[in-house]
């Protein structure tokens, strides 16, 4: 919904509310359900409220526990049946610098306040390691922001005396156990209190008259970058940008002005800052991020630009290049079929509202931000969340390099007759394995993006994950796949749980970067040996039905499955009964087991 993408209307959200959420309902019958906690050391109400919104609009409808005002030790540390049954798949400890039990005095020693700053510590590591031991998922802490006075004015950031100083240090504590602890996340109040402007966040007012430890027009900021972690631990985050050109990467119209007057580099200032915002989007590459280009543009203009001396861009950071003069909404459904996504997962950035308003409305889902003007550009599409970080896979470094390997093969899948000669060719090969601690990021990462390939759309934290590789009465598997081009990483994974003599799959999914290159017989016949070594007889299977996932519909007949029920939804449930002499369907891919 557009009133709730940044920027925003705080103001609005606060005031229509219930507006916005009746109307997001009627919009969408289709959300992830999840349950959180949320453990405050204050008022929280609005925090509740106005995250809800969020979720709803990155479609996870939430359900909620909220503790008793300042109640988050106690319900984090003490037995809980109420939170205990509610089961939890997400906490948030909302805490603020106004929860601290004691700051140091003048006339402290550095060893008292060491004392001080341990004993805080101790308070909140105790809470977090319950949590984590207890609920088995994700814990969000806040971090500390600054205090809304300096008793030493600017030495209180580097005495030890100092308030400043003294929740510096905290914070340095919070962010060690961060990196030192799976399914733990810090929300980073400390930034996000400046980026508002801390004198405004901090107005006593609303702490004395509501208890709230922020103001209540910052709440939207607060609940909106919480939703970006919790949307990102469930694989809501987009995966690329679709970028425009003219006026959006450089200033000026390379078609009428020639590469040589496009406004670009340190020669003038307008040109610095497209520079910068250029650095900016390429940055992204690190994380993974796809950079694809849709221009109303001849192709030779727009790779003129790529070339101008000043560009931090060439040919060979771009994936997809439309640059052409058919309708632009048609271009990025394009590229998004080229690159076996959802027109969903890219955010299209272009300067011209017009084509913003035609994109969004012609490919839903489709996030498409108003940048503003080009000073605007970066904080404007960096505070949209677009691609929150909560965990870093190998695999998600090596993406671009992963796309740009796909397209070498359809290159070659061209000169090919004959598509099992075509997958002879790629030499592929496979290695299909029980989890193993090294991949379990990545299989949740997986279980939560994967939306096409996905045949009960089942979403797994890494918390989980690690549990049910632990239960012998669980069946995993997890698989990669490399070829002559390539290394594609993890790209397939299976989940069965075993009754008596029978294996009934929870999930299986396949990242649609390796659709059609068999790697799901591979998948199934690994699945068949294991169950045989276990004893069983048969495999069952379910298949229910999204807007997303109809392309494996029939997935399990293929494998030999016989369909044995059928819902009105469209639900099915197959079954296959393991031969005693097993014949493997995967002819083209070498695999090791």
């Amino acid at each position: 919904m557009k009133c709730l993408e940044y920027p925003f209307d705080a103001e609005y959200i606060l005031l229509k509310k219930k507006k916005i959420k009746k109307q997001l309902l009627e919009e969408n019958t289709t959300f992830l359900q999840k349950k959180v906690a949320i453990l405050g050391g204050s008022t929280t109400n609005n925090i509740k409220l106005i995250l809800e919104l969020f979720l709803l609009n990155q479609g996870i409808r939430p359900k909620f526990y909220e503790s008793e005002y300042n109640q988050y030790y106690q319900d984090a540390m003490f037995a809980n049946e109420e939170l205990e049954a509610f089961a939890p798949d997400i906490i948030y400890i909302h805490t603020s610098n106004r929860n601290i039990s004691t700051y140091p005095l003048i006339s402290n020693t550095p060893e008292e306040i060491d004392a001080l700053l341990d004993a805080e510590i101790q308070k909140f590591t105790g809470i977090w390691n319950r949590l984590l031991q207890v609920y088995h998922c994700p814990v969000i802490q806040n971090n500390f922001e600054m205090p809304f006075y300096r008793l030493m004015g600017n030495k209180d950031a580097s005495d030890i005396h100092g308030a400043v100083n003294f929740l510096t240090r905290l914070n340095m504590r919070f962010y060690e156990y961060a990196q030192n602890h799976d399914n733990f996340y810090i929300c980073d109040i400390n930034y996000i209190s400046a980026d508002y402007g801390l004198k405004a966040w901090s107005d006593p007012f609303y702490w004395h008259m509501y208890k709230y430890a922020l103001c209540v027009p910052a709440i939207p900021y607060l609940a909106f970058n919480v939703s970006n972690i919790i949307k990102s631990l469930f694989g809501k985050n987009k995966k690329g940008f679709v970028l425009d050109l003219d006026n959006t990467l450089w200033g000026g119209v390379i078609g009428d002005d020639g590469v040589d007057n496009i406004v670009l580099g340190p020669e003038e200032p307008e040109g610095q800052v497209y520079s910068e915002f250029q650095n900016y989007l390429k940055a992204h590459k690190q994380l993974g991020i796809l950079l694809n280009i849709n221009s109303k543009n001849d192709y030779d203009n727009a790779i003129s630009g790529l070339h101008h001396p000043d560009s931090v861009f060439s040919e060979d950071d771009i994936i997809c290049i439309k640059a052409n003069w058919n309708p632009k909404n048609q271009n990025f459904a394009e590229i998004a079929s080229e690159l076996n996504l959802l027109p969903e997962s890219l955010v299209f950035v272009d300067d011209n509202p017009a084509e913003r308003h035609i994109v969004r409305e012609s490919l839903k889902g489709v996030s498409a931000p108003d940048i503003g003007q080009v000073h605007e550009y970066i904080q404007n599409i960096d505070r949209s969340g677009y691609f929150e970080v909560t965990a870093l896979s190998g695999d998600d470094l090596k993406r671009n390099e992963m796309y740009k390997e796909n397209i070498k093969r359809t290159k070659q899948m061209a000169s090919f007759e004959n598509y099992k000669d075509y997958l002879l060719s790629l030499e592929m090969k496979g290695a299909i394995k029980p989890f193993e601690p090294i991949y379990m990021a990545r299989i949740a990462q997986l279980s939560n993006k994967s939306n096409q390939f996905n045949l009960t759309t089942r979403r797994y934290t890494q918390a989980e994950i690690e549990e049910l590789s632990a239960n012998p009465e669980y069946i995993t598997l997890y698989g990669k796949l490399m070829d002559k081009f390539g290394d594609n990483g993890v790209v397939s994974v299976v989940i069965g749980h075993i009754e008596g003599q029978e294996c009934r799959i929870d999930l299986w999914l396949m990242s649609c970067r390796v659709l059609k290159r068999d790697m799901e017989y591979a998948m199934m016949d690994a699945l068949v040996h294991r169950c045989q070594g276990c004893g069983i007889e048969t495999v069952r299977g379910f298949y229910y039905p999204t807007a997303k996932n109809n392309m494996v519909r029939e997935f399990y007949g293929l494998q030999g499955f016989c369909k044995v029920k059928e819902d009105e939804s469209g639900n099915t449930e197959w079954e296959f009964r393991i031969p005693q002499i097993y014949e493997n369907k995967n002819q083209v891919i070498s695999v090791e087991e």
